[in-house]
């Protein structure tokens, strides 16, 4: 997660010719697109391999004997196999497609309700989730009795580390945290999250969404038990999506849903289960997501993660350091390890008004609560203004932002 890794800066110019929707205008004026963390723009590489699946690959997987059933297969599996390269996982079939990140919390919490959680059980979140990774443990709660804790953060949006410490005992059976937040920027120091974890015999959730877009995730590295992220956050199409678990923990937890590819057997008295990855898998996934999905990470692996995270630490500095000498700008979120988000608030107009009157010079952020409501609370504010940074981003358009920021100010101040 370092970014001051050696790295060849990136040829933004050139990788702005890669994406057809950065060169249209917004409102008269040339798009300025920073609500990555919402969701990412995509290459035209993605965009060709999803029309070309239609176009020439579109078949069922896994189930047909014929040409297009047997390409859409290969594509299909071919891109588990990529993912499982890209997070440096041990076996493919560790890798099991989604919709989203939310889907894959939510598979594991319900598994997790099913098979492990007892009633006293606790499950640790903390304090700057997003309500994806609250709620679907909250539900996990209700069905069994266990219990859900929060890790409180400090003023600057850091883990507090020593109250974290202190709420691990032998009833933790699962720890799950953001590896970056969606509204701070934090980075988490997951790997000593995941040691200290386990160490009391706890499970750990990474919910991976905000890092793996901007920086190199190594899951055997960091030896989390599962790890989610969202594909359409990271250049890849809406609809394909990684969970990872250990293949031990996958062996162990009942199925999510059932019908499909998910059975090994079936009579009317008793069904038996697939063999991985498929006993998570149940019906038709969404194949050609999954097809053009690979091309983002491809996209990604080419371009090298350290470069990306190298090139948005640096708008981030630029950008903080112009925010912090307009008056009556809040910063929310100061972390000393920080990826590209910038999250602040106006003593002079709501993140709402923000947004509407930057939206007018064509410059696209995020105004809300962030799905962070907890968050949010913990800050005084009912929400911010956020602006998040991607590796086609540039220091010309942090300066356009910069400026719409004054302009907003000098209607309501």
């Amino acid at each position: 997660m370092s970014t001051q890794l050696a790295h060849t800066p990136l040829d933004v110019a050139k990788i702005r010719e890669d994406f057809p929707i950065l060169a249209m205008e917004v409102r008269g004026k040339p798009l300025v697109y920073l609500d990555n963390a919402a969701t990412s723009q995509k290459p035209r590489s993605v965009i060709h391999a999803l029309t070309q699946y239609y176009e020439r690959e579109n078949g069922n997987i896994h189930r047909g004997v014929h040409y297009l059933s047997e390409k859409a297969t290969e594509l299909y599996d071919l891109t588990r196999e990529t993912a499982r390269r890209f997070f440096h996982a041990r076996h493919a079939h560790e890798m099991i497609f989604t919709r989203g990140a939310t889907e894959g919390i939510n598979l594991v919490a319900s598994s997790f309700a099913q098979g492990v959680l007892r009633g006293g059980d606790e499950i640790l979140v903390s304090t700057m989730e997003h309500h994806s990774n609250i709620v679907p443990w909250q539900m996990a709660c209700e069905r069994t009795g266990a219990v859900l804790k929060v890790i409180p953060i400090t003023d600057a949006g850091e883990l507090d580390m020593g109250a974290y410490r202190a709420l691990l005992s032998e009833r933790t059976k699962l720890v799950s945290v953001a590896h970056i937040s969606n509204a701070l920027g934090t980075i988490n120091p997951v790997a000593e999250i995941v040691r200290l974890a386990h160490e009391v015999g706890a499970a750990v959730f990474i919910d991976g969404a905000q890092s793996a877009p901007h920086a190199q995730v190594d899951l055997q590295a960091i030896d989390c038990d599962f790890f989610a992220c969202s594909g359409h956050k990271m250049l890849g199409p809406t609809g394909a999506s990684i969970l990872y678990g250990k293949e031990a923990w996958l062996d162990k937890l009942p199925p999510y849903m059932g019908g499909g590819d998910m059975i090994d057997y079936v009579s009317f008295e008793r069904t038996t289960y697939a063999r991985l990855p498929s006993k998570f898998e149940a019906g038709t996934p969404s194949i050609g997501d999954v097809v053009a999905y690979r091309h983002a990470f491809e996209y990604l692996e080419q371009v090298g993660l350290d470069a990306v995270a190298a090139h948005e630490h640096e708008l981030l500095a630029h950008a903080t350091e112009q925010l912090r000498d307009i008056p009556g700008v809040r910063l929310i979120g100061t972390a000393a390890e920080k990826a590209g988000v910038l999250s602040f608030t106006m003593d002079c107009a709501h993140p709402h008004d923000i947004g509407t009157i930057l939206d007018g010079f064509g410059i696209a952020i995020r105004a809300g609560h962030h799905c962070a409501q907890p968050l949010m609370r913990r800050y005084g504010v009912p929400a911010t203004a956020r602006a998040s940074f991607y590796l086609y981003n540039t220091r010309d358009e942090v300066d356009r932002l910069v400026q719409g920021i004054h302009h907003v100010r000098s209607v309501f101040a």
